[in-house]
């Protein structure tokens, strides 16, 4: 809290808390392995088992792998939701976890991905849960506090990433939201009960 008494940990974690509990976790439930790995364009970038990918770029430990190019092409390939699960799980969460809060070091190339939604959105959980208990043990002071060489941008505040990171959040997980929704209305006959 700041000398005024305003609460900015809780304006900062609220913005995405409030997103996640009210729109993006209940969209996520029931999630099925055909959506998590289903393509709706040709040559998607996906988590594949190891040995099936053409990707320039194979990173991951383990029977899965998720495929990626450096730099990445123009334009990017589509991606499927474990695609999208997979880079929010370590891109932008599991990584931040482990520079800032202490979690264990990992990166794309060091990460067992999930073969099925159901283990994704465990990995999901585990990690929005470490972010978002790191960031409300924060001071008025860290958030302040210029966030270093960790980070590309070294001169901005820890209040910036984490605006930065419910960004991200929003933007990727609205986007598998937007796929199951496709998936859905591509898949109509899978499923009758919802199309009442």
């Amino acid at each position: 809290m700041d000398a005024d008494g305003y609460d900015w940990n809780r304006s900062l974690r609220e913005q995405w808390e409030w997103h996640w509990d009210n729109q993006i976790r209940p969209r996520l439930a029931g999630l099925t392995d055909d959506e998590y790995f289903w393509s709706p364009a040709p040559d998607a970038w996906s988590v594949r088992p190891l040995g099936t990918s053409t990707a320039p770029v194979q990173a991951g430990v383990g029977g899965f792998i998720i495929d990626y190019a450096f730099p990445t092409p123009t334009p990017a390939p589509f991606t499927t939701i474990a695609w999208r699960l997979g880079h929010v799980i370590v891109g932008v969460l599991a990584m931040r976890n482990a520079a800032h809060f202490g979690a264990p070091e990992t990166s794309y190339e060091k990460w067992e991905y999930a073969h099925t939604a159901a283990a994704a959105l465990e990995q999901l959980e585990t990690q929005i849960d470490t972010w978002s208990t790191g960031v409300r043990g924060l001071s008025e002071a860290e958030l302040r506090t210029p966030i270093g060489p960790k980070e590309p941008y070294p001169e901005l505040s820890m209040a910036d990433l984490i605006l930065h990171i419910n960004r991200e959040l929003i933007h990727h997980l609205s986007e598998v939201c937007l796929l199951r929704d496709l998936y859905l209305h591509t898949h109509l006959e899978a499923h009758p009960k919802e199309n009442r």
